[in-house]
């Protein structure tokens, strides 16, 4: 079993200061217990957007004493049952990853294991009846991607391409937010949508981007890495998706929709300690409400998006917190138009 193991990198750099933060947010029952042996299985590495968050909240668990966490990147769907049984014979308690493109084999073995705890990103709900083990959770960051879309309706003269990996429900229902949020402010927006067929394929999503552009898009939604490096090739604008890239990109990245796996993490955690950890779905705890999601800061770009616009996303912000807007989860697929 091949395991990851930091050392001063740029996965280094991926932790930053976040240890000290989440700690004050553990379960109160983790400091007087001794670590959940925790391991995480990821189909890409930890680099990739998506799995970077729950690498994060991992290793800040990790730091704080709370889990003692190893993982294993780059899984073919066809090994991930095989790894999953490998740690589970190790003596893990709670197994956490993404099985998208494994579902039927790895629920197989969550019901094979009873008396480990799985928390899986998964397209499907929980069955307790077949598998009472295992919790299943997405990224429901809905809240902040039809933000980031107000933001790009302002910024954009009309032509919007859009670079996704598959068009399943976690990525769809992102893009159908941000689409509802740009129609908010310029209804008459022109989206190119694609989907590259993979989830890690730079290349790929940077050449699919630079057909967008071709095609007349001043703005790309970089769901996937690769789009924002052919915008700033390009000279185009860009909106992130789970993690905040303006860092790399401070010309080109206006924001981003930021996931947060913290209260998606500590909550499981909290109910293996307490011993009641069962089937659930914890994509709820994706919520901007519940401190999931929320909107990175506009940064270099502060004072040239329009007051008008920073005074809607304020606005919609504030409601969505309060609970009196609602954003719709659409998790068809998005079509260009």
């Amino acid at each position: 079993m091949t395991q990851g193991h930091f050392t001063v990198s740029r996965r280094g750099l991926l932790i930053g200061g976040t240890a000290a933060g989440i700690a004050a947010n553990l379960p109160l029952q983790a400091f007087a217990q001794d670590p959940i042996k925790m391991a995480g299985i990821y189909t890409v590495p930890v680099e990739q957007q998506w799995v970077s968050r729950i690498h994060i909240a991992a290793e800040a668990l990790k730091a704080a004493g709370t889990v003692d966490y190893t993982y294993t990147e780059n899984v073919a769907n066809t090994d991930y049952p095989r790894v999953m049984r490998e740690y589970c014979e190790a003596g893990v308690k709670l197994i956490v990853g993404e099985i998208f493109g494994a579902e039927a084999e790895a629920r197989e073995v969550c019901a094979e294991y009873p008396d480990v705890a799985f928390l899986l990103g998964s397209s499907f709900m929980p069955d307790p009846d077949a598998h009472p083990n295992l919790a299943v959770f997405d990224n429901y960051i809905q809240d902040a991607a039809y933000l980031s879309g107000i933001v790009a309706g302002g910024m954009t003269q009309g032509n919007i391409g859009m670079v996704g990996g598959f068009p399943i429900p976690e990525v769809n229902r992102l893009m159908n937010a941000f689409m509802a949020g740009v129609r908010e402010v310029k209804p008459d927006t022109k989206f190119q949508v694609s989907f590259i067929g993979s989830w890690f394929d730079p290349p790929k999503a940077k050449e699919t981007a630079f057909a967008m552009i071709d095609g007349g898009a001043d703005l790309m939604y970089a769901e996937r890495f690769g789009v924002s490096d052919a915008a700033k090739e390009r000279g185009v604008l860009a909106i992130g998706n789970v993690i905040d890239t303006q860092p790399d990109y401070p010309d080109t990245v206006i924001t981003s929709a930021l996931w947060h796996f913290e209260p998606t993490l500590n909550k499981a955690v909290e109910m293996v300690l307490a011993g009641s950890f069962g089937a659930a779905n914890y994509g709820t705890y994706s919520y901007m409400i519940a401190g999931g999601c929320s909107l990175a800061p506009l940064g270099t770009f502060e004072d040239k998006v329009p007051s008008e616009i920073k005074a809607l996303v304020a606005e919609k912000e504030a409601a969505i917190r309060a609970g009196s807007f609602i954003v719709t989860i659409d998790d068809n697929e998005p079509k260009s138009s």
